[in-house]
């Protein structure tokens, strides 16, 4: 009898499809990003307190698929990978996915405003770290394919490019993050020091975003090299 429990029928295909499904709740989430950004750019408190629901609503739902599959992850079975291992690549998508709520969090606990000059270079860099996100979710999508092909040949190094492109593209973000950092700097002496202090951190949290995805690019790397 084919069981009626979809994480089950999932698992029985591939080990690797509850880590698709996850990773795609993750994106979900992280697409929210954008438009808080934009709220608060906005001054549009409604909206900003929508966008933050919206992350915490998502955010939850990746942790309790996470959980299932951490139960459910077969440990009497012979897998394509180790099992560990599958398990250190979803703590890293969820890590995202936290990220993602860290931000949200901020925002609406404390009142942040846009100084001038910051609003351009700060979209730029949410922007360039949700594509970050979203190239890492493309290598998610590809481990069936690479299970298929036994870990090597062609799917294998089209893999390797993409986890290079990713690489390049944090070392973007972090190119990016460093030049809104030094704009906030600037202004520093017509600020307070707690509100240069909340922008730091909020800088490096959107960076985070980026940085969790290419450790997702880099364990996909080891899954391969192993």
């Amino acid at each position: 009898m084919l069981s009626s429990n979809p994480m089950a029928a999932l698992f029985g295909k591939s080990p690797f499809k509850p880590l698709h499904q996850h990773m795609r709740i993750v994106i979900e989430c992280v697409e929210e990003v954008q438009p808080l950004f934009q709220a608060l750019i906005d001054d549009d408190q409604e909206q900003l307190e929508e966008r933050k629901n919206a992350i915490f609503v998502k955010e939850r739902e990746a942790d309790s698929m996470r959980n299932e599959v951490c139960d459910r992850l077969p440990r009497s079975r012979l897998l394509a990978v180790d099992r560990q291992d599958l398990l250190e690549l979803l703590a890293m998508q969820d890590a995202i996915a936290d990220a993602a709520q860290d931000i949200a969090g901020l925002l609406v606990e404390r009142k942040m405003e846009v100084h001038a000059g910051m609003a351009e270079p700060l979209m730029r860099l949410v922007c360039r770290c949700i594509d970050t996100c979203r190239q890492a979710q493309a290598i998610i999508e590809r481990l069936q394919e690479l299970q298929e092909t036994g870990f090597r040949g062609r799917e294998a190094s089209g893999v390797d490019d993409l986890v290079v492109e990713l690489g390049n593209m944090e070392s973007d973000t972090d190119v990016m993050g460093m030049a809104l950092a030094r704009a906030l700097f600037s202004q520093e002496d017509n600020l307070k020091p707690v509100s240069v202090m909340f922008w730091y951190q909020l800088i490096q949290w959107v960076g985070n975003l980026a940085d969790y995805a290419e450790k997702v690019g880099d364990r996909v790397r080891l899954l391969v090299a192993r």
